[in-house]
């Protein structure tokens, strides 16, 4: 914390001090216009003196600047979106013209090192985060990330799984750094990307670059925003008396008498007494808010000089919640951050760097969990409030009951409850405490980069250290309290209370309890020797030796995560037109067996730059660059190793029998699984073929990428693999070995395009991405009597179930039908097919009902769009999602036994609607026939969302002097505004949990 304070005065002072200016001999006016490539003028592009931090300017709206400057000295133009200048003082300098940034100019962030783009092979995607929270405020990390890199699904990275996620080269959390923090997301999708990243990098990786201080460029920007959060939807359950009628209804199906009277639905229906004949919806207005809010500020400080470059980000949010009543209104969670780094010329050959971020998160909430309360408490179990002035007034001992209680609701309630709820979620809110979450992240990291020119021309050393710690713990204070039961009477002609049963007692402890301790620490490292040449102008040699790794330790974790390597990388370029790359990682893992924990993974991958051969000339004003890449490689991962010493047999001596000697017990030692020294790596072989390139004067930007891999070796303990006496059922015993056998494919294409114009004085830039792939279990360890039923050859997020046929109509249509092994039925309960024609319907009749989209959808796009026309911006994106299926598996709709009754059971199987009824008969029992993974229970998960729409407008021109701010904005926004499905009810759903939200919100952002 010393090293931060320290780093936080420095810059500031950096910041405030106002640098002492040599008399100048002669200076020059300067009266220049900028314009972008279109003659349009580039308002409040920034002119900066390299030389003096304190000589610079903005343009006007006319894109027109006055600067008086040294001649000769260099003069700093940029403008966000376009290319920055350095140019010398001039009387002469009256147009200065900018082009617009292409990703394949700028610097972006390799692994390990600063890449041009246009050396790249492709198959990593660069979003410039910086440029989109120009016009598209948000609050998390890597929202939008669809609409902007093909590839990436919002799950996975061609659909593989978990990737690597990394913040300034550490493995550290998305949640805990913010967009605005944020200067670049690079994602790496081939094996040619993420090789040098070793065995945790084999899914992919996701590389966040935090923002740094720019040299003769001092800033200081400050953004607020209020938002509000507004509930898409809630489940609709019954009421009360809608509820009884149809439990009553249950219990007849299931031949059992009625639990209600018809005298007793008729008060509930009738909503005569509330607290006697309760119908609490848990979504309504008296406990939850419309809406909840979200407020945040930003501070981001920057600069610098050619010496030293310094930013600092100070951010503060904090957001409550739902829930408006008790205790429960205090809800709220707020976050407090502080990122800094510095960049430090030690000499003409040494550079330095120091980054420090810390992250105070603190949250309050109940010490109950409301939602999965609200979606299985019946609305008629009890009255969570007695009301006191119904209370009998001579009746003297309830009174007294009322004068002794601590929790005395608004003066005029005491907290419900019966026999069965005596302590419940509503009273736990009102009385029961509250706790408070705690979260701590440190993060420091260090780093020196030497120019190594002097031994050798080209050869640099780059390295970094960091170590992070993360805490979280939660305090509660647990408070008893007591809930009455009302004994009801009618006999005055209205409801009175008679008596009060009482459970527990009121009892507030002043104890702190501290529970839920974690912590986490990563230790970081890389360094490497890196070789940049060119000969003879034209022969350009590229190559890095790197040594990689981290570990993390986490709480209650007995083994460490580590990830180890070297890394090599070798490439070759001739005049940026041919290609040839080879990059590789030698990696260990302490998961395998000694002799087996290391293994090289090579990869190699060409490219043609087709658009620079004699026979395109020709076709420039149509083909600017065009580009053809190929990967392949072998990566080895243990990613996919669940555990550390599978390779090792295991014994236990809690055996399943005993024996006895000399009167004493002893219980037998039995094999759970037997040793397989030689398991080694899974590993991803992969081929991928991708082109980019910028057409029509680089309005147009396409590329695609078709990818083939295969993660081979998974490890299993497979009994079908060996003898049966391998295995005994009693006593339980195994000497069956994990082994590396099942094998997985994974085949798709993404694409992406986007296409900028100018329409009038529109500025139009559209974005189009999308992935499409499809997987296959290629290899499985499996016996199965029907041909059906083997996940060979099947989708790897494969739906196994049922297939139905309707529901049963009558006894006869029973007793004519296939066997159900899955309990008694009766007519209105679903019937499934006899795949294998043997009588019987059983786990052997399931089949494959369609792709889960576990890892993502097979088809996914992302679109965005911007539209500029004078000061005002139109910002938007969305996502579409298709091809993959979801099951209606939760309480909402498998209702059953004495469960919590929704609007789904309206729909239900009865004789009178046996030709309608879209929902099985109601039960009170477990229903295991009709409650099971079927394709009665699946629906279509295809969507569109229109994810954000922001309208910002400039307001600078409006300022009557810039001289305290340079530019001003503000901006309003929606986000999770519209979703196009047929199902779109069942997936803006939650159930047992918080509803999902839509967010309004309005900002301003201001540039000092």
């Amino acid at each position: 914390m010393k090293l931060l304070i320290i780093l936080i005065i420095y810059m500031a002072c950096a910041f405030g001090a106002v640098g002492v200016k040599a008399q100048s001999v002669l200076e020059i006016k300067i009266s220049a216009k900028v314009y972008d490539q279109n003659q349009n003028p580039i308002a409040n592009a920034l002119i900066q003196s390299q030389e003096r931090a304190d000589v610079h300017t903005l343009t006007d709206s006319n894109g027109a600047f006055s600067l008086m400057a040294e001649p000769g000295e260099n003069i700093f133009v940029s403008a966000p979106g376009f290319t920055s200048l350095y140019l010398p003082a001039s009387k002469q300098l009256n147009i200065i013209k900018l082009n617009p940034t292409s990703l394949d100019t700028i610097d972006v962030q390799a692994p390990f090192s600063t890449s041009r783009k246009e050396d790249l092979f492709g198959d990593v995607t660069v979003v410039n985060q910086q440029e989109i929270m120009a016009k598209n405020y948000t609050t998390y990390s890597l929202d939008g990330l669809v609409a902007y890199v093909p590839g990436y699904n919002g799950n996975s990275i061609w659909g593989m799984g978990s990737y690597l996620l990394l913040v300034d080269g550490v493995p550290r959390d998305a949640n805990n750094v913010l967009p605005t923090e944020i200067d670049q997301i690079a994602v790496l999708k081939g094996v040619e990307a993420v090789a040098l990243y070793g065995s945790k990098g084999a899914k992919g990786v996701i590389n966040i670059t935090t923002k740094r201080g720019q040299a003769f460029n001092k800033k200081l920007i400050v953004r607020a925003d209020m938002g509000t959060y507004v509930p898409v939807s809630y489940p609709k359950y019954l009421g009360s008396a809608e509820y009884m009628s149809l439990y009553n209804e249950a219990r007849s199906n299931d031949s059992l008498p009625a639990l209600y009277d018809e005298a007793t639905i008729y008060h509930y229906a009738s909503n005569e007494n509330e607290y006697r004949y309760p119908n609490v919806d848990y979504y309504s207005d008296s406990y939850l808010k419309r809406a909840y809010n979200r407020y945040d500020a930003t501070a981001e400080i920057s600069g610098g000089n050619d010496r030293a470059r310094y930013y600092t980000n100070m951010g503060f949010y904090t957001e409550g919640s739902l829930l408006d009543f008790g205790m429960a209104k205090e809800n709220r969670n707020s976050r407090f951050n502080l990122r800094g780094n510095v960049d430090i010329k030690i000499n003409r050959f040494i550079n330095g760097r120091i980054d420090a971020t810390a992250t105070f998160y603190d949250g309050r909430g109940v010490n109950a969990d409301y939602w999965s309360a609200a979606a299985t408490v019946r609305p008629n179990r009890f009255t969570p409030l007695v009301p006191i002035d119904m209370i009998e007034s001579n009746d003297e001992a309830s009174l007294l009951l009322v004068q002794n209680s601590d929790h005395v609701i608004d003066g005029k309630y005491l907290l419900g409850g019966t026999q069965l709820d005596q302590t419940n979620t509503m009273a736990t809110i009102y009385a029961g405490g509250y706790n408070k979450y705690i979260s701590r992240q440190f993060q420091f990291s260090s780093g020196i980069d030497a120019d190594l020119k002097d031994i050798l021309p080209g050869l640099k050393f780059k390295s970094n250290f960091a170590v992070d710690y993360a805490t979280a713990y939660s305090l509660s204070y647990n408070y008893d309290y007591a809930t009455y039961e009302p004994i009801w009477n009618n006999y005055a002609g209205q409801d009175l209370i008679s008596s009060l049963n009482k459970y527990g007692n009121d009892a507030t402890s002043g104890t702190q309890n501290v529970s839920n301790s974690w912590y986490r620490q990563t230790i970081a490292f890389y360094g490497l020797f890196s070789y940049d040449q060119t000969f003879g102008t034209k022969n350009n040699v590229s190559s890095e030796l790197i040594a990689n790794g981290y570990q993390q330790s986490e709480s209650e974790v007995y083994h460490r995560v580590s990830n180890a390597n070297l890394g090599l990388h070798a490439g070759y370029n001739y005049d940026h037109k041919y290609y040839i790359d080879f990059k590789g990682a030698y990696i260990h893992s302490a998961k395998l067996p000694e002799n087996h924990r290391e293994a090289l993974s090579p990869t190699l991958s060409i490219a043609w730059r087709i658009s620079k051969e004699p026979f395109m000339h020709n076709k420039t004003g149509v083909v600017n660059d065009l580009k053809i890449t190929a990967s392949a490689g072998i990566l080895n991962t243990d990613i996919d190793i669940s555990d550390y010493y599978m390779y090792q047999g295991y014994y236990t001596v809690a055996g399943s029998w005993y024996g006895w000697k000399d009167g004493t017990g002893f219980q037998a030692t039995e094999s759970r699984r037997g040793n397989n020294p030689n398991m080694s790596f899974p590993r991803r072989k992969e081929i991928n073929i991708g082109f980019e390139g910028l057409f029509f004067n680089s309005s147009l930007q396409l590329s695609s990428h078709f990818f083939r891999n295969t993660i081979d070796g998974n490890i299993i303990q497979a009994s079908s693999l060996f003898p049966s006496y391998f295995t005994s059922y009693w006593p339980v015993s195994s000497f069956i070995p994990y082994i590396n056998y099942d094998r997985d494919q994974r085949t798709g294409v993404d694409f992406g395009l986007d296409w900028h114009k100018l329409i009038g004085k529109l500025d139009v830039d559209f974005g189009l991405n999308g992935t499409y792939y499809t997987t296959k279990a290629t290899r499985r360890a499996e016996v199965y009597e029907d041909a059906y039923q083997y996940r060979q050859g099947k989708s790897l997020d494969g739906i196994w179930g049922l297939q139905n046929l309707g529901f049963f109509e009558s006894q006869e249509d029973i007793d004519n039908s296939p066997t159900q092994s899955f309990g008694e039925v009766h007519p209105g309960d679903i019937k499934y097919k006899d795949q294998n024609g043997d009588g019987v319907i059983n786990s052997q009749d399931e089949v494959f009902l369609g792709k889960g989209g576990w890892f993502g959808a097979p088809f996914t796009i992302g679109m965005n769009l911007t539209v500029k026309y004078k000061k005002l911006t139109l910002f938007m994106y969305g996502t579409g999602s298709y091809g993959a299926y979801g099951v209606k598996n939760n309480s909402y709709y498998w209702v059953y036994g004495d469960g919590k009754y929704s609007e789904v059971v309206r729909n239900r199987w009865t004789e009178e609607t046996k030709a309608t009824a879209t929902y099985p008969r109601l039960t009170t029992n477990s229903s295991d026939n009709n409650f099971r993974t079927s394709d009665f229970w699946m629906y279509k998960a295809n969507r569109f969302d229109l994810s954000k729409v922001q309208l910002s407008y400039d307001m600078t021109g409006l300022l009557k002097s810039k001289g305290f701010i340079n530019t001003l904005g503000v901006y309003v926004s929606g986000a999770n505004l519209l979703t196009i499905s047929k199902h779109k009810d069942i997936m803006q759903l939650n159930i047992g949990s918080a509803p999902q939200t839509r967010f309004y919100n309005i900002g301003v952002k201001a540039n000092f």
